[in-house]
């Protein structure tokens, strides 16, 4: 895809399936809130309201659902797992763009092969 297709795609993803508050009620909403609500604590706030049960538990859920030996060969696993543990070290805030371009990507080429809505289940102990 090109990075206007990735960009088209990612907003239609946001338009369609993330709610202006609070957790999506689609497995594809909550990977692109995910990663979006990890970029912005880092590059925002310097990571300063990093805490378990908000940004952890995003972490989680990436990790989830982008770790899919069915969609994606090894190295690119590989970079995923990568670029998440990165981004778990809250005392070190990722504060670039291209970490997060770069799963974005990989949550519209899972969407893309799961274009049919899957329901998220909302997770009580998170708050953010």
């Amino acid at each position: 895809m090109t990075p206007e297709e990735y960009l088209e795609t990612g907003r239609y993803i946001w338009n369609t399936y993330v709610p202006k508050s609070g957790q999506a009620q689609t497995v594809q909403g909550e990977l692109l809130r995910s990663i979006e609500n990890l970029a912005d604590e880092a590059q925002r706030n310097g990571n300063i309201n990093f805490n378990a049960d908000c940004h952890g538990i995003h972490l989680s859920y990436l990790r989830k659902y982008l770790m899919d030996e069915k969609l994606f060969d090894k190295n690119t696993l590989q970079q995923i797992k990568q670029d998440l543990d990165r981004l778990s070290n809250e005392k070190d805030p990722y504060l670039k763009d291209d970490l997060y371009d770069r799963l974005r990507e990989r949550i519209i080429d899972w969407y893309l092969q799961n274009k049919t809505p899957i329901p998220h289940n909302k997770n009580t102990k998170q708050y953010c």
